[in-house]
Order: C-alpha cells, then sequence, then structure tokens
C-alpha cells in the first residue's frame, strides 16, 4: 500500500472487544445532548466472539445495540469521556 493509500483511510481506533465491557467513550458529534456513552454489555456469539455492543447515554440512559467496530471510527468516537 502506497503513503497515499493509507492517507486515504479513515482514522481508525486499535481495539480489543473483548475488554470494551464499561468502557467510556465521547461522541464527536453529540446529538440530543447526549456526549457520554458506556459499553453496558456484549453480544457474543456461540464461539464467544464480540459480535456487538450495548451502547448507554450517561445523560439519557437511552441505550442503542451496534456493531462493535463502530467505536473503531476515531471520526466519530473517541475513547475515554472528554
Amino acid at each position: 500500500m502506497s503513503s497515499a493509500d493509507h492517507k486515504a483511510q479513515p482514522a481508525r481506533h486499535r481495539i480489543n472487544p473483548g475488554k470494551l465491557l464499561l468502557s467510556k467513550w465521547t461522541a464527536r458529534q453529540p446529538q440530543h445532548r447526549e456526549k457520554h456513552f458506556l459499553v453496558t454489555e456484549l453480544y457474543r456469539d456461540e464461539e464467544g466472539e464480540v459480535l456487538a455492543i450495548e451502547l448507554q447515554a450517561v445523560l439519557t440512559q437511552r441505550s442503542e445495540r451496534l456493531d462493535w467496530r463502530v467505536l473503531q471510527d476515531a471520526q466519530r468516537w473517541r475513547m475515554g469521556w472528554c
């Protein structure tokens, strides 16, 4: 891969999906004043591989089930609460 191809790739977090439970995340573009989130549950397949997460907004307690890979998008998510 050339350096030009590398620059075209979106910024991504390196994440171990097995360690996401109770991790904290900040939305880069908050909606409905929901900025801080907590991973409250991991959904696994029969082999134990993480497929999805439950992401809960701290302010409103609203939860949403998402593919865990969405957290790799550094344009949308920041690790920790900022």
